[in-house]
């Protein structure tokens, strides 16, 4: 994306490249995963198509053919980047890369020179001390998105976006699958109310979900795992025929000898300012090796101000909070800004709506009505703050929060707004009139203003 701004820009550029471009989101990460989720959902209609009035005999699923369709998907993709960076007129350099100097950049012996450089190295998968990938029993994502046979029996390690969206597609295929996660709920990182539905979820599926737990250790013999684990004290071993590593990612910054030339850095990461500059004038960073937000469209966003900031422009400044988050497992997870918790942290007053998805109509006619919407607002200005959804496919939902929070829209204007009917963007409208009691489609209560008007405590 840097590099094609860049050049769309006026800007002579090269991109170096040690595998193939599109980095990992593209070729081991956002993309393949999404293809097999993809698959996970044709697999689990079928296996509920009598709800439908459709009568199968046995169905096999193949997981082998799931994992082809992925990586034919991938190669796709990249040759569209490849396509894009040839036309647009970028050099690309094949090879490990790594600084000599404030303008230099050295790659299989030879020597560059440029102006200006920008490091989008990414990150590596995080490890737990004392285990050891091997490829073939204990894995990280990139290992998994090659598994061509479900694992009879799965432990997941880590319940963030990758390892809920890995445990989705195993248990689709028929695998016994147990989550272990350090922190309270699953997606931690989520507003908690979503992390316990997902949890309820999983649960009612057949997967054990296991939280406020530690992992203390792995051991491997032959082709099955042993998983120690421990829970308020109390050690317990999980057998396994395969271990996902999930636990987060750490910058990648070994060997980009960024030291040599001064680049400050923070708990690894690379310090940037609001144009993605680093403390050395001239060199710029981002993606996940900055440790703003890893995620693949803060990246892209990211590089887009870089090479304009570099071209000369004037460029806006991004912020964190409001960038939209997406978990693809089902029901699916989506938001974006504060959490309720996080809101109140900042200083704000709250309100706080809620609609379940069993009162819209649309999800009713779907038969999908698991989950909700939750909106967190400002009392002094109405502001939404937040949104927080937990539902089938509801990260189709995410456009239309994000364009809430760049205008700052307020939980009048997102209840005013019309929305097609049946949709489930309807029930982003009636979460922002629950925040002030004014919902039409579930039990009513007091608006705030009219409980403010009585002298009635908000939230």
């Amino acid at each position: 994306m840097a590099a094609i701004r860049g050049a769309q820009l006026g800007l002579r550029v090269a991109v170096f490249e040690r595998e193939r471009v599109g980095g990992l989101c593209l070729n081991w990460g956002c993309i393949p995963s999404k293809a097999l989720l993809k698959n996970a959902d044709v697999v689990n209609l079928v296996r509920d198509s009598s709800r439908w009035g459709i009568s199968l005999s046995e169905p096999s699923f193949d997981l082998g053919v799931a994992i082809d369709r992925s990586r034919k998907v991938v190669e796709q993709l990249v040759g569209g980047v490849e396509s894009l960076l040839r036309d647009n007129g970028v050099e690309t350099v094949t090879g490990s890369a790594s600084l000599t100097g404030k303008n230099t950049v050295v790659c299989d012996g030879k020597t560059y020179e440029a102006e200006n450089i920008i490091i989008a190295t990414g990150a590596s998968t995080r490890m737990i001390p004392g285990v050891v990938p091997d490829g073939k029993v204990v894995m990280t994502s990139r290992e998994a998105l090659l598994v061509r046979t479900p694992p009879p029996r799965a432990v997941v390690i880590g319940a963030g976006p990758v390892g809920v969206e890995f445990a989705h597609v195993w248990a689709s295929y028929g695998s016994n699958v147990t989550l272990v996660e350090l922190l309270d709920e699953l997606v931690p990182l989520e507003d908690p109310d979503i992390g316990k539905l997902l949890k309820r979820s999983f649960t009612a599926r057949g997967m054990t979900c296991k939280t406020s737990t530690k992992v203390e250790g792995v051991s491997v013999e032959g082709k099955v795992a042993r998983v120690t684990v421990s829970a308020g004290g109390e050690p317990e071993a999980i057998e396994a025929d395969l271990v996902l590593v999930a636990v987060g990612f750490v910058p990648h910054t070994s060997g980009l000898n960024i030291e040599t030339v001064g680049i400050a850095t923070e708990r690894g990461y690379i310090t940037i300012d609001e144009r993605m500059q680093t403390k050395v004038r001239g060199i710029y960073a981002i993606g996940d090796v900055t440790g703003k937000l890893p995620l693949a469209h803060v990246a892209q966003a990211q590089g887009v101000i870089a090479a304009e900031a570099i071209a000369g422009r004037k460029t806006p400044v991004l912020d964190y909070v409001q960038m939209p988050r997406a978990t693809f497992c089902q029901p699916h997870v989506g938001s974006i800004g504060y959490t309720e918790k996080q809101a109140k942290d900042a200083g704000f007053e709250v309100k706080v709506g809620r609609f379940p998805l069993s009162a819209l109509g649309k999800a009713v006619a779907i038969g999908e009505t698991e989950g909700f919407i939750k909106v967190v607002a400002d009392v002094l200005t109405g502001q939404v703050l937040g949104i927080h959804m937990v539902g089938h496919d509801i990260n189709d939902l995410l456009g239309e929060a994000t364009m809430v929070a760049l205008l700052e829209a307020t939980t009048v204007e997102l209840g005013f707004a019309v929305h097609a009917h049946p949709s489930l963007p309807e029930a982003l409208k009636e979460a922002a009139l629950a925040a002030d009691g004014e919902a039409i489609h579930i039990a009513r209560r007091k608006s705030t203003r009219a409980r403010a008007a009585q002298g009635v405590a908000t939230r």
